[in-house]
């Protein structure tokens, strides 16, 4: 069996001189690539709302770093004073994007450090600050290379998989989660063909997934979302994989719109369904989906975005939820960094994660 290295593109970086955070802008892709480098907090407010940085993994690992940077910034002469300004700063950014529970639970993290620092010198506060968003981005990568383990095991040489908006390197970190096996499948020389919803209105599938993969030399086929009926139909499926935003107690899982679609029709020709992501996604405090709150995007993303002309009136009413959300009936399992967590959910992830489970 051969082993093969994949590539993987860097997306989130601390600048050089640590003033700075610079991200791969993933609005641009595929057809340019662009580092950006922010440094305000409107710039990286912007950065998450854009979706020039996506992906809830990603954007934990963004609000880290950022957080550090402005951090650096701040002007207090007084702990008091540097302390209200700083979780003024982190509910801004919060504030960018409500589902990803990712951005919330790491600004959560540096936050405990600021006041763990009550007592240090500023300058301990802030390379306190820095070590934390390093940890945060060195354990997401570990996370992904166990995710995409655990998940690869759910599969055989000559499988077809389909999977829905992107959830690999530039998403996450290393390998990524839901797209983390099919590279780890290329590494190992297993044969895995994978179809790439496109993912409206976006299109995350055909420009991030489509792109990575292929550039990765991983085999796929992107298919219009409204095309995967067809294809599991053709017994062309034989597992589904898609990421995630948010998972709920009980295993309900919000993840890019069009994933809950999926996974009903999944269900109905007997294909398994599982969603990959790292612990950091879990919302332990969260009883079901009906908890999760459900970003709107502009109409605009329906009616203009990628088309050269408005493809329809603007007086035409429209509906742009960013997320739904995957009832637990329908996964088959629950992906994560310490196994992989079966019907019931919360029964699961009271084995696999007692301390969280038991808060």
């Amino acid at each position: 069996m051969s082993m093969e290295a994949v590539t993987h593109a860097v997306n989130v970086r601390l600048g050089d001189d640590r003033n700075s955070v610079v991200i791969l802008d993933q609005t641009l892709l595929p057809n340019e690539t662009r580092y950006l480098t922010l440094s305000t907090a409107e710039e990286l407010w912007q950065a998450i709302y854009l979706l020039q940085v996506r992906g809830a993994p990603a954007i934990g690992i963004f609000a880290g770093y950022s957080m550090a940077v402005l951090a650096r910034n701040i002007e207090a002469e007084d702990f008091a004073s540097f302390r209200a300004e700083y979780f003024r700063l982190s509910a801004y950014l919060n504030s960018s994007r409500p589902t990803a529970v990712n951005l919330a639970h790491m600004l959560k993290r540096m936050e405990k450090v600021v006041d763990a620092h009550s007592e240090a010198p500023r300058a301990e506060l802030i390379e306190a600050l820095f070590t934390e968003a390093k940890a945060i981005h060195d354990e997401d990568i570990a996370m992904c290379r166990k995710i995409s383990e655990y998940g690869l095991s759910l599969l055989k040489d000559g499988d077809g998989v389909i999977t829905h908006c992107n959830a690999g390197p530039i998403a996450t970190s290393r390998y990524g989660t839901a797209q983390g096996p099919f590279y780890l499948a290329k590494e190992k020389g297993m044969d895995i063909h994978v179809f790439v919803d496109e993912t409206r209105p976006l299109l995350q599938g055909a420009r991030l997934t489509s792109y990575e993969l292929t550039k990765a030399g991983v085999d796929c086929t992107l298919i219009c979302d409204n095309m995967a009926s067809i294809v599991m139909k053709q017994g062309k499926v034989q597992a589904v994989f898609f990421g995630c935003d948010r998972i709920a107690r009980n295993g309900d899982v919000a993840n890019k719109i069009g994933s809950s679609g999926l996974a009903v029709l999944a269900h109905y020709y007997g294909i398994p369904v599982y969603s990959l992501g790292p612990s950091t996604t879990i919302d332990f405090n969260c009883p079901s989906g009906d908890h999760i709150p459900i970003e709107e995007r502009p109409h605009s993303e329906i009616k203009e975005l990628f088309y050269e002309k408005p493809m329809a009136l603007p007086e035409t009413k429209c509906y742009n939820p960013a997320f739904d959300v995957t009832d637990h009936t329908l996964l088959t399992g629950i992906v994560t960094e310490r196994g992989i967590a079966y019907a019931p959910f919360e029964e699961s992830f009271r084995k696999l994660f007692p301390e969280e489970m038991a808060k």
